[in-house]
């Protein structure tokens, strides 16, 4: 279960990777960096682009390319062979205050897609983020969030998960989730994350059904059964694990970004990386958008 370096990446804030089958790549994102990275598994290789604005979470889109939510709002990024990448605005975003921003995001199993948005300043620990659905309009669908993170959908698409990051929240809740008409409803507490070692982030969630979720802080990733119970902890060798995805051949690797905090960073030097694991079961491929 021994973590592998796949890519020193030294991403500030490294979030929501996605696998890309067809490429046989991992992508995701620098958030504060405005940056889209690349890496291939076929050699190894790896590239990046610059967007024009903070960049936090992305889907692919049918027309090639990436659904990106930024800051203002999500738009469809198409990567340059010069590492620019062209945007067109798909929709815009009224924050409920200045220097907001989106946060994770991903689709549900019929393609819509899903982002949380957070005040920048997340120590401030404002109610002021909310949970968005994009089906060729964007509508909020849940209010007073402080850190939306922790989006996945279970294998049938009928329960939503989301966890609020915050250290005064640090909960995962799960939803029936209506796959018809996009509609989550009857929220209940999933984890009281309090009681495990890491704030909630990113997460995953494989074909058995069970919810993978990066500790924070703690430098562990989470299996937890779908009742609730913690099956399982892998260690990655730094503390901020972000998000986690999976990917390869046969989708049976958990692949890990993570976060580059300031300071001393002698006990972590690998802070910022992008790592891979075997963790025992395979994943889900993440749905494209649907247009």
């Amino acid at each position: 279960m021994q973590a592998e370096l796949i890519l020193d990446a030294r991403n500030a804030t490294g979030e929501s990777p996605v696998w890309h089958a067809a490429e046989q790549a991992l992508y995701w994102v620098d958030i504060p960096a405005a940056r889209l990275h690349r890496w291939s598994l076929r050699d190894a290789s790896s590239r990046s682009w610059q967007a024009g604005e903070m960049l936090a979470c992305i889907a692919r889109h049918p027309a090639g390319g990436w659904l990106a939510g930024m800051q203002s709002g999500l738009f469809h990024l198409h990567p340059q062979d010069d590492g620019s990448m062209q945007a067109s605005r798909l929709a815009q975003v009224e924050h409920a205050r200045p220097q907001m921003r989106f946060n994770d995001g991903r689709c549900d199993r019929q393609g819509r897609f899903w982002a949380g948005s957070m005040l920048l300043d997340m120590a401030a620990g404002a109610p002021v983020g909310a949970l968005y659905r994009f089906d060729g309009q964007l509508e909020e669908c849940l209010a007073d969030l402080i850190v939306p993170n922790g989006l996945a959908f279970s294998p049938d698409g009928r329960t939503l998960y989301l966890s609020d990051s915050h250290p005064s929240v640090q909960a995962v809740w799960a939803f029936d989730y209506d796959t018809d008409s996009g509609t989550p409803h009857n929220r209940r507490l999933f984890i009281d994350m309090q009681q495990h070692p890491g704030r909630p982030d990113g997460a995953a969630v494989d074909v058995d059904g069970c919810y993978w979720i990066c500790g924070n802080d703690a430098g562990l990733i989470h299996r937890f059964t779908p009742d609730g119970r913690l099956d399982r902890s892998l260690a990655v060798p730094v503390k901020k694990p972000a998000m986690c995805a999976f990917g390869g051949a046969k989708l049976d690797t958990l692949f890990v970004t993570s976060i580059r905090p300031h300071g001393d960073l002698a006990d972590q030097p690998l802070a910022g990386g992008v790592f891979a694991l075997n963790p025992g079961v395979t994943g889900i491929e993440e749905p494209a958008y649907r247009a």
